[in-house]
């Protein structure tokens, strides 16, 4: 019991790993960050550099907090799937070739010299919201973070909810819209295909095609990679751009209908909404998802005490949840 306690004090690290950027922090038993670092991903590197590169950015993040990486009881790291968490190992990550069957978990270990575990991405931003952030207090939470894609995670009874495969919680790719758009994953009519900010995109470049008219060309000039970004929406919103609040509108009601779809599957007392474009959007971009969520539940009793709200922990909600993981993982093999 002893050595367990010390263990428990222990700070541990956690990784959010994309296709462009790491983060890592160090985070007390709490749920306090004590540092973090960032770094680019650099992925066309290949996976051993990218490893080496997360190692680094760990250590930094132990230097910033005035620890030393063996002072760490562990390491959680979160990441594009899919992946095999029992065995630590990304199986594909789409963006980032070569990164078939690698054995991440493993190798941060050796690296690191500490325990270290991984896990989705969206689940651990989910289970970070659900122990630190909006969902603290609850039991039964869904996530939907809304970015580049659109991904999703579950708490349940207060577990976090994988599935057999550990492929659970792919909302992004429920089918809302019969015989829509193709979506990355292959299918048509997906919310990601629906409701993304690539799919906000793409459908906005289309209309400006047709002869609409548009501020956003111009603002997207102003970013060196000529892309759309959430700031750039809000930017538009702000400037009364029709098209893109018309295609905004859109985006939003699939989304009501996603979550609707989830709460009338799972039940839960919370739906938690993220990601950059929410973030970006705010509470405006919120209220008409809820609404049309809230109309389409099929049990109408009590239907506002299911919550649906925004995420609170931002960018560090991988990060933070990847602390929690490594903390519950590290107690189950004690």
């Amino acid at each position: 019991m002893p050595e367990k306690k010390r263990w428990e004090k222990r700070p541990v690290a956690g990784v959010d790993l994309g296709a462009t950027k790491i983060l890592a922090g160090v985070v007390s038993a709490d749920g306090e960050i004590l540092g973090a670092a960032k770094r680019a991903t650099k992925a066309q590197v290949g996976p051993e550099t990218v490893v080496e590169r997360i190692a680094k950015t760990v250590r930094e993040a132990a230097e910033i907090a005035g620890i030393a990486p063996s002072d760490l009881a562990a390491i959680g790291a979160g990441a594009p799937g899919p992946l095999d968490p029992d065995h630590g190992i990304v199986l594909r990550t789409p963006n980032m070739p070569g990164w078939d069957n690698l054995p991440l978990a493993q190798l941060l270990s050796e690296q690191l010299g500490a325990p270290a575990f991984l896990g989705n991405d969206v689940d651990l931003g989910t289970l970070g919201e659900y122990a630190l952030g909006a969902g603290q207090g609850c039991q039964h939470v869904v996530g939907i973070f809304v970015g580049t894609g659109i991904g999703g995670g579950l708490v349940l009874n207060g577990q976090l909810w994988q599935g057999w495969r550990r492929a659970a919680a792919e909302i992004g790719h429920m089918i809302v819209l019969a015989d829509g758009p193709y979506c990355g994953c292959g299918n048509r009519g997906c919310l990601e295909a629906v409701a993304s900010r690539t799919a906000i995109e793409r459908d906005i470049r289309a209309g400006i095609k047709a002869g609409r008219e548009s501020v956003l060309p111009e603002l997207m000039k102003l970013d060196s990679k000529n892309r759309l970004t959430s700031g750039a929406l809000v930017e538009a919103l702000n400037q009364g751009d029709t098209l893109v609040a018309e295609i905004l509108s859109r985006a939003q009601y699939y989304l009501g209908l996603g979550v609707a779809t989830a709460v009338n599957f799972l039940d839960p007392e919370m739906v938690i909404l993220g990601g950059g474009v929410v973030e970006a959007l705010g509470e405006p971009f919120l209220e008409p998802i809820r609404r049309t969520a809230y109309q389409h539940f099929i049990n109408k009793r009590n239907a506002w005490d299911v919550k649906i709200v925004p995420a609170r922990l931002g960018d560090n909600a991988a990060l933070l949840g990847a602390a929690v993981y490594a903390r519950w993982r590290l107690t189950d093999t004690r």
